[in-house]
């Protein structure tokens, strides 16, 4: 087979869907290397489509429409019978049967399930961002991170930055460890990128205490010591005073609702 055959796909979105759809049912033919493909994006109105219509002419093409508007959906099938063209309309009779059904109106607007993908990957990315630079393991996140989260062991760091990232949000967050400099990166960053996180000294004894039962080892180590503690979590204010960011005791507070608290104070930072 010599002769050229094209698909033209159009849609008043992108067209993926559709081309996900004729390149699957592609595959049932032998020779499909001789199909080709045109695709027409955003195509939302009657002079657009003839424009496309035109094109046809002494060519043995197959269109596949993918148009939520069931005006416009009505208007290419209407040409093409009466141009007597090979058509596909892939979405006005689902979209007919489905509001059937349910008794809705369908939206009527193009491009909703990309922006669903795109909300669905902006998640995903922000869940990579907050595991990859999560408890301190390249500062170099700080610089590129929405939000950084201070605090010493134990202040819900990490919970914090998963139920964010689920929110979209790059988080990193850093331990702060009085024998540990700080990263320098946390000073070339606005403070209203910057949470400090602390805790009461003595829920913090019970919970450390907890973590080291967990791990099969002594609660008398230092790491759990109420003096050690104390140390820690003045460290942790100097520091946060001298960064001049807010800081968050979550000693009371359930993560949902520390998370809470920080998307307020970003909101009013304007971030």
């Amino acid at each position: 087979m010599d002769e050229q055959l094209s698909i033209f796909i159009i849609s008043d979105s992108l067209g993926e869907t559709a081309r996900a759809i004729a390149k699957a049912c592609l595959q049932q033919f032998p020779m499909h290397e001789h199909w080709k493909f045109e695709r027409f994006s955003y195509i939302n109105s009657k002079e657009l489509l003839e424009k496309i219509l035109e094109q046809t002419k002494d060519k043995n093409v197959c269109l596949m429409f993918s148009f939520v508007d069931d005006k416009l959906a009505g208007y290419a099938q209407e040409r093409c019978q009466t141009e007597g063209l090979v058509y596909v309309d892939l979405l006005t009779n689902v979209i007919k049967a489905m509001s059937r059904v349910s008794g809705l109106t369908p939206l009527g607007q193009p491009g909703l399930l990309r922006r669903l993908d795109k909300k669905y990957f902006k998640r995903v990315e922000a869940i990579e961002f907050a595991v990859r630079y999560d408890d301190g393991k390249d500062p170099r996140g700080i610089l590129k991170a929405d939000l950084v989260l201070l605090g010493i062991s134990r202040t819900s760091k990490t919970p914090l930055s998963m139920y964010l990232a689920d929110k979209h949000l790059k988080v990193v967050n850093i331990p702060l460890v009085p024998e540990v400099p700080i990263p320098r990166e946390l000073y070339q960053i606005s403070p209203k990128k910057i949470i400090g996180l602390t805790n009461s000294i003595e829920r913090l004894s019970q919970v450390r205490k907890e973590r080291l039962k967990s791990m099969g080892l002594s609660s008398n180590a230092n790491y759990a010591n109420r003096e050690r503690i104390f140390e820690e979590v003045q460290y942790a204010e100097v520091v946060m005073k001298q960064l001049k960011c807010p800081m968050i005791n979550v000693s009371d507070k359930a993560i949902e609702e520390t998370a809470t608290i920080i998307l307020e104070i970003l909101k009013n930072n304007d971030l």
